[in-house]
């Protein structure tokens, strides 16, 4: 029976696996059974959330949330899509996301903005999707995007240089953090030389792009 349910914990929140075999009525039971044995020390923690064994459909994924909230008072920020070409960005940017949000405020947004679409914020945002052309994010901390980045964002709006911008892919139409603003060109050839995982950062009076991970 325990088997049928393992939940596993890690640097950036939790994973639970689920017998592929069994009944999914069944595996909500014995989820809520164990939840409902170790929930309290987990108490008020803010965590993101994986899924294996197998696929679950929104619906299911809605379920599991529910036993969550029934059974402990853990804050799930946000769900991550099991793909393996994003499993490093999610593990590093997820854990660096989780942490500045444990600091101070910080907000996830799951899908993908389109044309016209404006998003702001007051704090850092992690997105979980692309930025497409036409579409703008504006936040007075730090974005974080789990996809490509085509639109405009504004980083650090009120003025914090110390703010930076992730994305896996990053050609942005704009991209300012604080009161600067990047050279479209400059950040473009840099992007063509870098694989992988980009960060945006400001060093001295201009942006640079650096590979995020090693």
């Amino acid at each position: 029976m325990n088997k049928l349910v393992t939940i596993r914990s890690n640097r950036y929140g939790l994973d639970i696996e689920f017998d592929s075999e069994t009944e999914f009525d069944q595996l909500l039971e014995v989820l809520g059974q164990k939840f409902k044995q170790s929930g309290r020390f987990f108490k008020d923690a803010q965590m993101a959330l994986s899924f294996s064994g197998r696929e679950l459909t929104r619906a299911e994924e809605d379920r599991v949330l529910a036993v969550i909230r029934e059974n402990t008072q853990i804050e799930i920020l946000c769900i991550i899509e099991p793909n393996d070409k994003n499993e490093m960005m999610y593990r590093s940017v997820v854990e660096q996301s989780l942490s500045d949000i444990y600091k101070k405020e910080g907000i996830f947004y799951k899908g993908t903005l389109r044309k016209r679409q404006i998003l702001e914020a007051e704090e850092s945002i992690v997105i979980l999707g692309d930025v497409e052309l036409g579409a703008k994010v504006i936040a007075k901390g730090s974005v974080i995007i789990i996809g490509t980045l085509y639109g405009s964002v504004c980083a650090g709006a009120s003025g914090d240089t110390s703010a930076y911008v992730v994305a896996l892919s990053m050609q942005p139409k704009y991209l300012s953090i604080g009161d600067i603003v990047a050279k479209r060109q400059i950040i473009y050839q840099e992007s063509l030389n870098i694989k992988g995982p980009k960060i945006a950062v400001i060093d001295g009076n201009r942006i640079y792009l650096d590979p995020l991970t090693d």
